[in-house]
């Protein structure tokens, strides 16, 4: 199941299953045809870099963001040998923007640099990517416990901004791992459902994504594990829910 999630307000907007011996780069596009996104900006991984991914995004007047691992080699190979070079050079040559930041939770303290370079021109040529206009380096040091790890993660991107734009469209784009796949996981107990045959699969995760989109709609400071209970056991509170 491919599923289509808005970060800020954190629900899910569609989802599209993947048929049997297809993939999400088939089911991505689909999923795309059923939603409205003018004006937004889609972050998808690795697994929906792809050109025609790209250009069903901009003829719906949206913007990418696209991470960036081997399953476009040559692509990513330019990518990352330009990063080297300019990075060599101190991107002497190339016009930039670099912003950062620092989150400090549960013992871990997590550094976030974000470099974008914006004269990519050549890029899009050489790869005939639709719409490519700049491509961000995000470079992570945790430290945990006197245990450090670093990582360098590398995306293309169709927005003409600054990089702490695009710095926090990535960091907001992973918000689906804790706002939306541990939510279906820990409250929804997602990994113990044995429902399996024909449509049942996607119906039940349909009506799960409602529901968690329906418990989010309370202000309070009521975890989603507490509202889904009170929607059993009280009336009232479920009417609300559903009628707000």
């Amino acid at each position: 199941m491919v599923s289509a999630f808005a970060a800020r307000q954190r629900l899910v907007l569609g989802q599209v299953k993947v048929a049997e011996k297809s993939n999400e780069i088939v089911a991505i596009p689909k999923l795309l045809d059923l939603l409205s996104i003018e004006g937004a900006i889609v972050t998808i991984g690795a697994m929906g870099c792809q050109r025609a991914i790209a250009r069903k995004i901009l003829d719906k007047k949206a913007d990418y963001i696209f991470g960036l691992k081997g399953n476009q080699g040559s692509l990513r190979d330019d990518v990352e040998l330009l990063v080297s070079e300019q990075k060599a050079r101190n991107f002497a040559d190339s016009e930039i923007s670099r912003a950062e930041t620092i989150d400090a939770d549960n013992g871990r303290i997590e550094t976030r640099v974000t470099t974008v370079i914006h004269d990519v021109e050549w890029l899009r040529k050489r790869h005939d990517w639709p719409g490519l206009k700049a491509v961000a380096i995000v470079e992570s040091t945790r430290e945990t416990k006197g245990k450090i790890e670093h990582e360098t993660r590398y995306y293309i991107t169709s927005l003409v901004m600054l990089a702490h734009f695009p710095g926090s469209a990535i960091r907001s784009h992973w918000s689906i791992e804790n706002s939306l796949h541990w939510v279906m996981d820990m409250v929804f107990r997602d990994d113990e459902c044995r429902v399996r045959t024909n449509h049942a699969p996607a119906n039940f995760t349909t009506i799960k994504h409602m529901a968690c989109n329906l418990l989010r709609r309370p202000s309070n400071k009521d975890s989603m594990r507490l509202r889904r209970k009170l929607a059993g056991w009280d009336d009232d509170f479920l009417a609300a829910l559903i009628t707000a």
